[in-house]
């Protein structure tokens, strides 16, 4: 029961932060309107969360190490709530720009403790399955965020930003209630220096972060140009669009959901490795098709891997260190986003000068490949490394 109760409160959680994250999509175009500036610099009232994020997880993560996790997830909120709740007030945009970027460096001290917190709170057979909820509330944010920001919008588009800093306060009580003290066991005295040291020295960690970042960089390699692909090759409209993103994107949840029941059967070292070569054969096979139908079953599939491989991937990387499971979180986050950074440019490059969508799934095949290779050198896929 303890365990369905954290479940509960990350999913929630990871909800939340994420919807934030997609929220203001929808309500650019009339942004755009009020603040009296261009479709090219409305992108920016996003990137100013992201950039606040990324920049930010760096930092937040060896601040939270040797800390209550609970406490700096508190106070994470508390400014993520406050930020929110400012922007419904945003009467230009520079304003937008300032809470947006806050609101973003206040969710980078909230979701790394999410992964670092969840092997401290439950059993180890309960690890996976409780990391697979959290992912869910991700999966299911980026599946309705932007639906909600629309619905939301149609009232007032000061009202997106009210509702979600008033289910922050709700959350924040779940917080304060539900979860224990999480301290990350001895306290030390705070060193940057200390922290990224012991994990730069952990052949382990620096291989494992190494694999996600290259992983990841082949993933996005493909979710990026996947609006493209169906534009060109199947003439898709952007409401098709839209409704062939929200079926694949049903796969990546469920894979979040029920990827553990795989886990509990074949244990973490073969299904991790399984689903890596299950991935990379339906990346080669993409190439092959040439209707819509089959491009929108294979890349379900993917995404299904995708939603699979997130929770393992969480918690390996969470099991080379002890003292230090906020920072690497952190560094998990910034590899993610710093490999979408090389995917969307080296991906654009592919797209336009070999083949289009082709040569981009052929890459991110290639990328995963590599990615098993260096988890294999660590010995992770060898007998009882990881069961």
């Amino acid at each position: 029961m303890t365990s369905k109760r954290y479940s509960f409160v990350f999913f929630l959680t990871m909800f939340l932060i994420g919807t934030d994250t997609f929220l203001i999509s929808p309500l650019l175009p009339t942004l755009s309107k009020i603040y009296a500036i261009s479709t090219s610099i409305s992108g920016w009232m996003v990137s100013a969360y992201a950039i606040g994020y990324a920049a930010f997880a760096l930092i937040s993560g060896p601040i939270s190490d040797g800390r209550d996790r609970k406490k700096v997830m508190i106070w994470g909120l508390v400014a993520f709530t406050i930020s929110t709740f400012l922007c419904a007030f945003a009467f230009n945009f520079q304003l937008m720009l300032l809470f947006r970027l806050m609101a973003g460096i206040s969710a980078s001290f909230i979701t790394p403790q999410v992964w670092a917190s969840i092997p401290v709170v439950v059993s180890k057979d309960k690890i996976v399955k409780v990391m697979g909820y959290a992912t869910a509330g991700l999966s299911v944010s980026q599946l309705i965020g932007i639906p909600i920001g629309s619905y939301l919008a149609a009232f007032s588009w000061h009202m997106p930003f009210v509702v979600i800093s008033g289910a922050s306060l709700i959350l924040l009580l779940l917080f304060i209630f539900v979860l224990p003290e999480l301290e990350a066991g001895q306290r030390e005295k705070f060193s940057f220096a200390k922290i990224y040291k012991s994990i730069l020295i952990n052949n382990r960690s620096m291989s494992y972060l190494i694999a996600y970042f290259i992983f990841q960089t082949g993933s996005f390699a493909c979710m990026t140009f996947i609006s493209t692909w169906f534009t060109q090759s199947f003439g898709l409209s952007l409401s098709g669009i839209g409704t062939a993103m929200i079926a694949i994107g049903a796969g990546n949840l469920a894979g979040s959901l029920f990827g553990n029941r795989i886990v509990d059967k074949l244990g973490l070292r073969k299904t991790f490795l399984y689903e890596l070569i299950c991935l990379i054969d339906v990346y080669l096979l993409l190439p092959f098709a040439k209707v819509f139908w089959q491009a929108e079953v294979l890349l379900t599939v993917v995404f299904l891997l995708n939603g699979f491989l997130f929770p393992l991937f969480m918690t390996t990387l969470q099991s080379t260190t002890e003292n230090a499971r906020s920072t690497i979180s952190s560094l998990s986050n910034a590899a993610m986003y710093f490999g979408e950074t090389i995917a969307g440019i080296v991906g654009g490059l592919l797209f336009k000068q070999f083949y289009g969508f082709t040569s981009i799934a052929i890459f991110a095949a290639i990328l995963i490949m590599l990615s098993v290779i260096l988890y294999a050198k660590t010995g992770i896929f060898k007998k009882n490394s990881a069961d």
